[in-house]
């Protein structure tokens, strides 16, 4: 029986770029994918929702470019040609990724992994009848949308009146009303682009603010450019029930009702901790399997990366964590680092943050000076975004004299904000940010300007 050095259980992101590490340094590695190489970023969520929202922005400058002297009429959207072309791109990549798995000597294993538990030789999983053995195992099932006890949810998702993240990205005709039961980035996401293409959206929100965790005065910025869409917000309000044609909610006490052609529920994800045997191991579980700063769980080489540790859900996180798992086999010296994951919504306009926000540092008791500053410092912005409303605030740490968090609000945010994760991430003082060069003119220069503010 061949015994691999490293099973990779999922194929999503975290799996496919630890399988790709791991042959890359040598290691005899199977990476095990019940669905399609790529997981549900790939397939389900990051790519083929940008393609849709991409598609949405180009449709929105047809309608809104006389701003800038062009003049377009008869302008339309074809739903299956946006819908044909997103899967073009998903298919494209699922193929580069099988090409980069043979290219670095991974074997690929198609099916569901289900772990047997441990014997001498290592890890064994069975796939399809066969049963792989490794010394190490690297666990990246990844998440799964949260489906909570609301009546009529579930019969709604079996009768296809309620999507999840997944079905939403298949539909092929404009819903004339949308409902979306959660505010949070794949929520927002998905309303802003149904909400360009025609939809009328409604999205209803238990906190009084959007976006989550975002900086609330972005927050707050991203939504009025939302309503100028015409999407309507209820904010503070409670779902109840979700019936054929009507969402009920609770809002200050009273029962209201949203009309709905569909429904779309993104009110969050889980760790996906059972269905493949991670009892037999005795793995250590709470919301999501527990690890250390090497990915490592309670039982010796066993990993967990990715949204299944519960940490951090961004698919460039779980790349990341990951490679941490895959150098800690390796014998190399590599920890996992939280404080500088930037989050991207990839609206129009777009929202970029890394690290602290006023709020957060404040609550850690940090000593901190926020800047702020207008994207119209920036001619480039000034120059492509008539009316624009866009923000930058960095957040700077008054006894270090260092960057501990940016936020923006601005297009072409989601390309600049790595930027300010390397300032933190460096923990450069102020005064040698103040000497990079920064290209001009361009969006992210603002940045810099906001540095020259800080006292």
């Amino acid at each position: 029986m061949d015994t691999f050095d490293l099973i990779v259980l999922g194929g999503g992101p975290t799996g496919y770029n630890a399988a790709e590490r791991a042959g890359a340094a040598g290691l005899k590695t199977v990476v095990i994918e019940k669905r399609a190489l790529g997981g549900v970023c790939l397939n389900e969520g990051c790519i083929p929702s940008k393609a849709l929202l991409y598609s949405g922005k180009v449709y929105n400058y047809t309608k809104t470019c006389d701003h800038y002297g062009v003049h377009v009429t008869g302008s339309s959207i074809d739903q299956q040609a946006v819908v044909a072309r997103k899967n073009k791109v998903v298919k494209t990549l699922v193929s580069g990724i099988g090409m980069s798995m043979k290219k670095y000597g991974v074997t690929v294993a198609e099916g569901e992994g289900m772990i047997l538990g441990r014997t001498a030789e290592g890890f064994q999983v069975e796939v399809n009848g066969t049963v792989y053995t490794g010394r190490n195992l690297l666990i990246c099932t990844g998440s799964a949308p949260v489906v909570p006890p609301i009546p009529g949810l579930r019969e709604g998702l079996k009768d296809g009146f309620v999507m999840t993240n997944r079905e939403v990205l298949d539909l092929e005709k404009i819903p004339e009303k949308l409902v979306v039961i959660g505010g949070g980035v794949i929520g927002l996401e998905m309303a802003c682009y149904y909400s360009t293409v025609g939809s009328h959206v409604t999205v209803i929100e238990m906190l009084d603010h959007i976006a989550g965790p975002t900086d609330t005065e972005i927050s707050g910025i991203l939504m009025k450019n939302y309503q100028k869409l015409g999407i309507d917000f209820k904010l503070g309000c409670k779902v109840t029930a979700v019936k054929d044609g009507k969402v009920c909610y609770e809002e200050n006490g009273k029962e209201m009702e949203a009309p709905a052609d569909k429904v779309l529920c993104s009110i969050g994800r889980r760790a996906v901790t059972e269905g493949f045997g991670l009892e037999k191991l005795g793995v250590y579980v709470e919301r999501g399997i527990k690890t250390d700063e090497q990915m490592r769980t309670n039982v010796a080489g066993v990993y967990a990366a990715g949204d299944v540790n519960g940490v951090s859900m961004l698919a460039h996180t779980a790349y990341r964590e990951g490679e941490v798992a895959v150098n800690t086999i390796l014998g190399k010296k590599d920890r996992m680092r939280y404080n500088a994951i930037p989050s991207v919504i990839y609206t129009n306009p777009e929202v970029g943050a890394v690290g602290e926000t006023e709020a957060s540092a404040k609550a850690k008791g940090l000593d901190v000076e926020v800047v702020k500053l207008p994207m119209a410092y920036s001619g480039r912005y000034l120059a492509e975004n008539e009316g624009g409303n866009g923000i930058v605030k960095v957040v700077v740490d008054k006894k270090y004299h260092r960057v501990l968090g940016v936020h923006m609000i601005a297009n072409y945010a989601a390309e600049i904000i790595y930027g300010a994760a390397l300032m933190i991430e460096t923990e450069m003082c102020i005064d040698n940010l103040k000497e990079i060069v920064f290209p001009h003119p361009t969006v992210c220069e603002v940045i810099r300007e906001a540095l020259f503010d800080v006292k």
